[in-house]
């Protein structure tokens, strides 16, 4: 496995005699190496180097560019932790040269005229330098990656757990289920509509179906009142914001984050009479914002034990209405937009027909 590695190599040749090219390209055909590149014009170093990224085999005696130049042109594409491998090919061999050589970041010296067998052992040698010197990154990159995976994986499985979680409290008063995939799916159109971007749609798709997931603290009797709730009573039902926040609380991901944010402040208004916090006008987080509007506009158009269904346009001038009283005036205007342009989605999602990845 390990020559493997090392005969599988990525090489470049620099030589302005082509014979020299050609010879060295030989040596390594012979030694078993295959993938190398060559050329006799140092100023396409650069663009090759930048394409393949090779350990390099250079030579310093060169019209238009010398080794030194190159050299110094390779620098600032080589990571500040990491190294080129370079293999010097000069008929100088003053130590001046030597010095500058090795100074501008060559590895090791070949003089021409040179072995074969010591150009192999050479080259062999550099490159099972480079290859443990890659391996703690490699390994790095692999542990970064499990633990990218594994994080995934924890991250989908609080996703399932909250999902059930706020499947369960929205089962208590709606026996389809149903509600808080509506919003999720209605509140993501908005944030399209409002420019969002994609990742942070999904996000807010995701997160949104999760607003109510406080109401499994609240009692059925009160919860499931078909009359008219007494100011008591009322306290309670708002106090699903704050226990929603509250099991929210504590996560790392932006899913949890936003789905904290939207909890807290999706009963919040723009007129700021909302709650918990009464905040007001943009001090209510967009998300917050947003699912205010979806959250109403599914309550209004579907049946509970304490309403009946509106009609899905009585259900949007009723939205219009309240725009700048208790919705964001932007959020309503996208809102409408979402209305106007997909029309029959909005129709199905009121229904509660329709069905979306």
């Amino acid at each position: 496995m390990w020559e493997d590695n090392i005969k599988n190599a990525r090489i470049l040749i620099v030589d302005d005699q082509e014979a020299n090219v050609l010879y060295l390209e030989s040596v390594l055909r012979k030694a078993g190496y295959t993938d190398f590149r060559s050329t006799s014009d140092s100023r396409e170093v650069l663009p090759l180097f930048e394409q393949r990224r090779p350990d390099l085999l250079l030579d310093l005696m060169m019209p238009h560019l010398d080794g030194f130049a190159v050299m110094e042109q390779l620098k600032p594409l080589v990571a500040e932790d990491s190294y080129l491998p370079i293999l010097v090919l000069t008929a100088d061999v003053s130590p001046e040269t030597r010095r500058r050589a090795l100074s501008g970041g060559a590895n090791d010296f070949l003089v021409k005229p040179f072995d074969p067998r010591e150009a192999v052992l050479r080259i062999h040698n550099l490159l099972s330098a480079w290859f443990l010197h890659l391996m703690p990154q490699q390994q790095k990159q692999i542990l970064e990656e499990k633990v990218r995976e594994r994080t995934r994986e924890l991250e989908d499985s609080q996703l399932e757990v909250l999902q059930r979680l706020a499947q369960a409290a929205e089962f208590r008063d709606d026996d389809t289920g149903q509600h808080t995939r509506r919003v999720g799916e209605m509140a993501a159109l908005l944030a399209q509509a409002l420019d969002f971007p994609e990742a942070q749609v999904e996000v807010i798709r995701r997160a949104a179906p999760l607003h109510d997931v406080g109401k499994i603290g609240i009692s059925d009797t009160i919860l499931l009142k078909p009359g008219k709730l007494t100011e008591e009573e009322f306290e309670i039902i708002k106090s699903h914001t704050a226990i929603g926040a509250r099991l929210l609380a504590g996560g790392h991901s932006d899913f949890v984050k936003t789905a904290e944010t939207i909890a807290i402040s999706h009963h919040e208004r723009w007129d700021g009479n909302g709650y918990p916090q009464r905040l007001k006008a943009e001090e209510i987080p967009l998300e917050g914002r947003i699912v205010a509007v979806t959250d109403v506009f599914d309550a209004l158009t579907h049946e509970r034990p304490y309403k009946k269904a509106w009609p899905v346009e009585e259900a949007r001038a009723e939205i219009e209405k309240q725009s700048g009283k208790q919705f964001d005036p932007r959020v309503v205007e996208a809102f409408l937009q979402v209305m106007l342009n997909e029309r029959p989605a909005v129709s199905e999602f009121a229904c509660g027909l329709v069905t979306r990845p």
